[in-house]
């Protein structure tokens, strides 16, 4: 959305943009154990797909690691680009924009539930818990996809790190 707004200092006109907030969320899966769901702590409550916000500074790739592992405490390696979920009301709190990736655990055993998640769990995707939160349902649908052979993800830039600085820079 936009609208003129006046600077203060110099008078001058100009258009000021209210924004979709960039997001991350991180398919975590194993053909073994399955996808990585947690339960959220805090509002909007339900079952989701680990991610948050993008801080200032960060990329989305960089973004989606520290989210996954401070909500699931795992290392994830990401193998793929699902794409991007910009519906308007996919979030109940604001017009947030997702860059959805996917990944596999370095590490599955160490799974368990930080940050703001409740809970957080291995799940076969024909026995997903409910309700799924914003648009992950569909996400996840999109996904199934991919793994029928029916759809493709999109290639990753060369892997980030996780202690990756902001820029990208180890």
């Amino acid at each position: 959305m936009q609208r003129q707004v006046r600077c203060p200092h110099c008078g001058k006109a100009y258009a000021a943009y209210r924004n979709p907030t960039p997001t991350t969320d991180v398919i975590i899966y194993t053909p073994e154990r399955g996808v990585v769901v947690i339960r959220r702590a805090n509002p909007p409550l339900g079952y989701a797909l680990p991610g948050g916000f993008i801080e200032e500074g960060e990329s989305a790739e960089a973004a989606a690691l520290r989210e996954a592992q401070e909500e699931t405490g795992l290392v994830v390696e990401l193998t793929g680009l699902l794409g991007v979920y910009s519906r308007p009301d996919r979030d109940p709190r604001q017009h947030t924009l997702s860059v959805v990736f996917t990944g596999r655990p370095l590490h599955p055993e160490a799974l368990r539930a930080g940050d703001d998640a409740a809970q957080a769990a291995f799940y076969p995707l024909e026995a997903l818990p409910t309700p799924l939160a914003f648009d992950h349902a569909d996400i996840l649908t999109d996904f199934c996809l991919v793994l029928a052979g029916k759809r493709t993800l999109a290639g990753l830039q060369p892997p980030v790190p996780l202690n990756a600085a902001p820029g990208g820079e180890a």
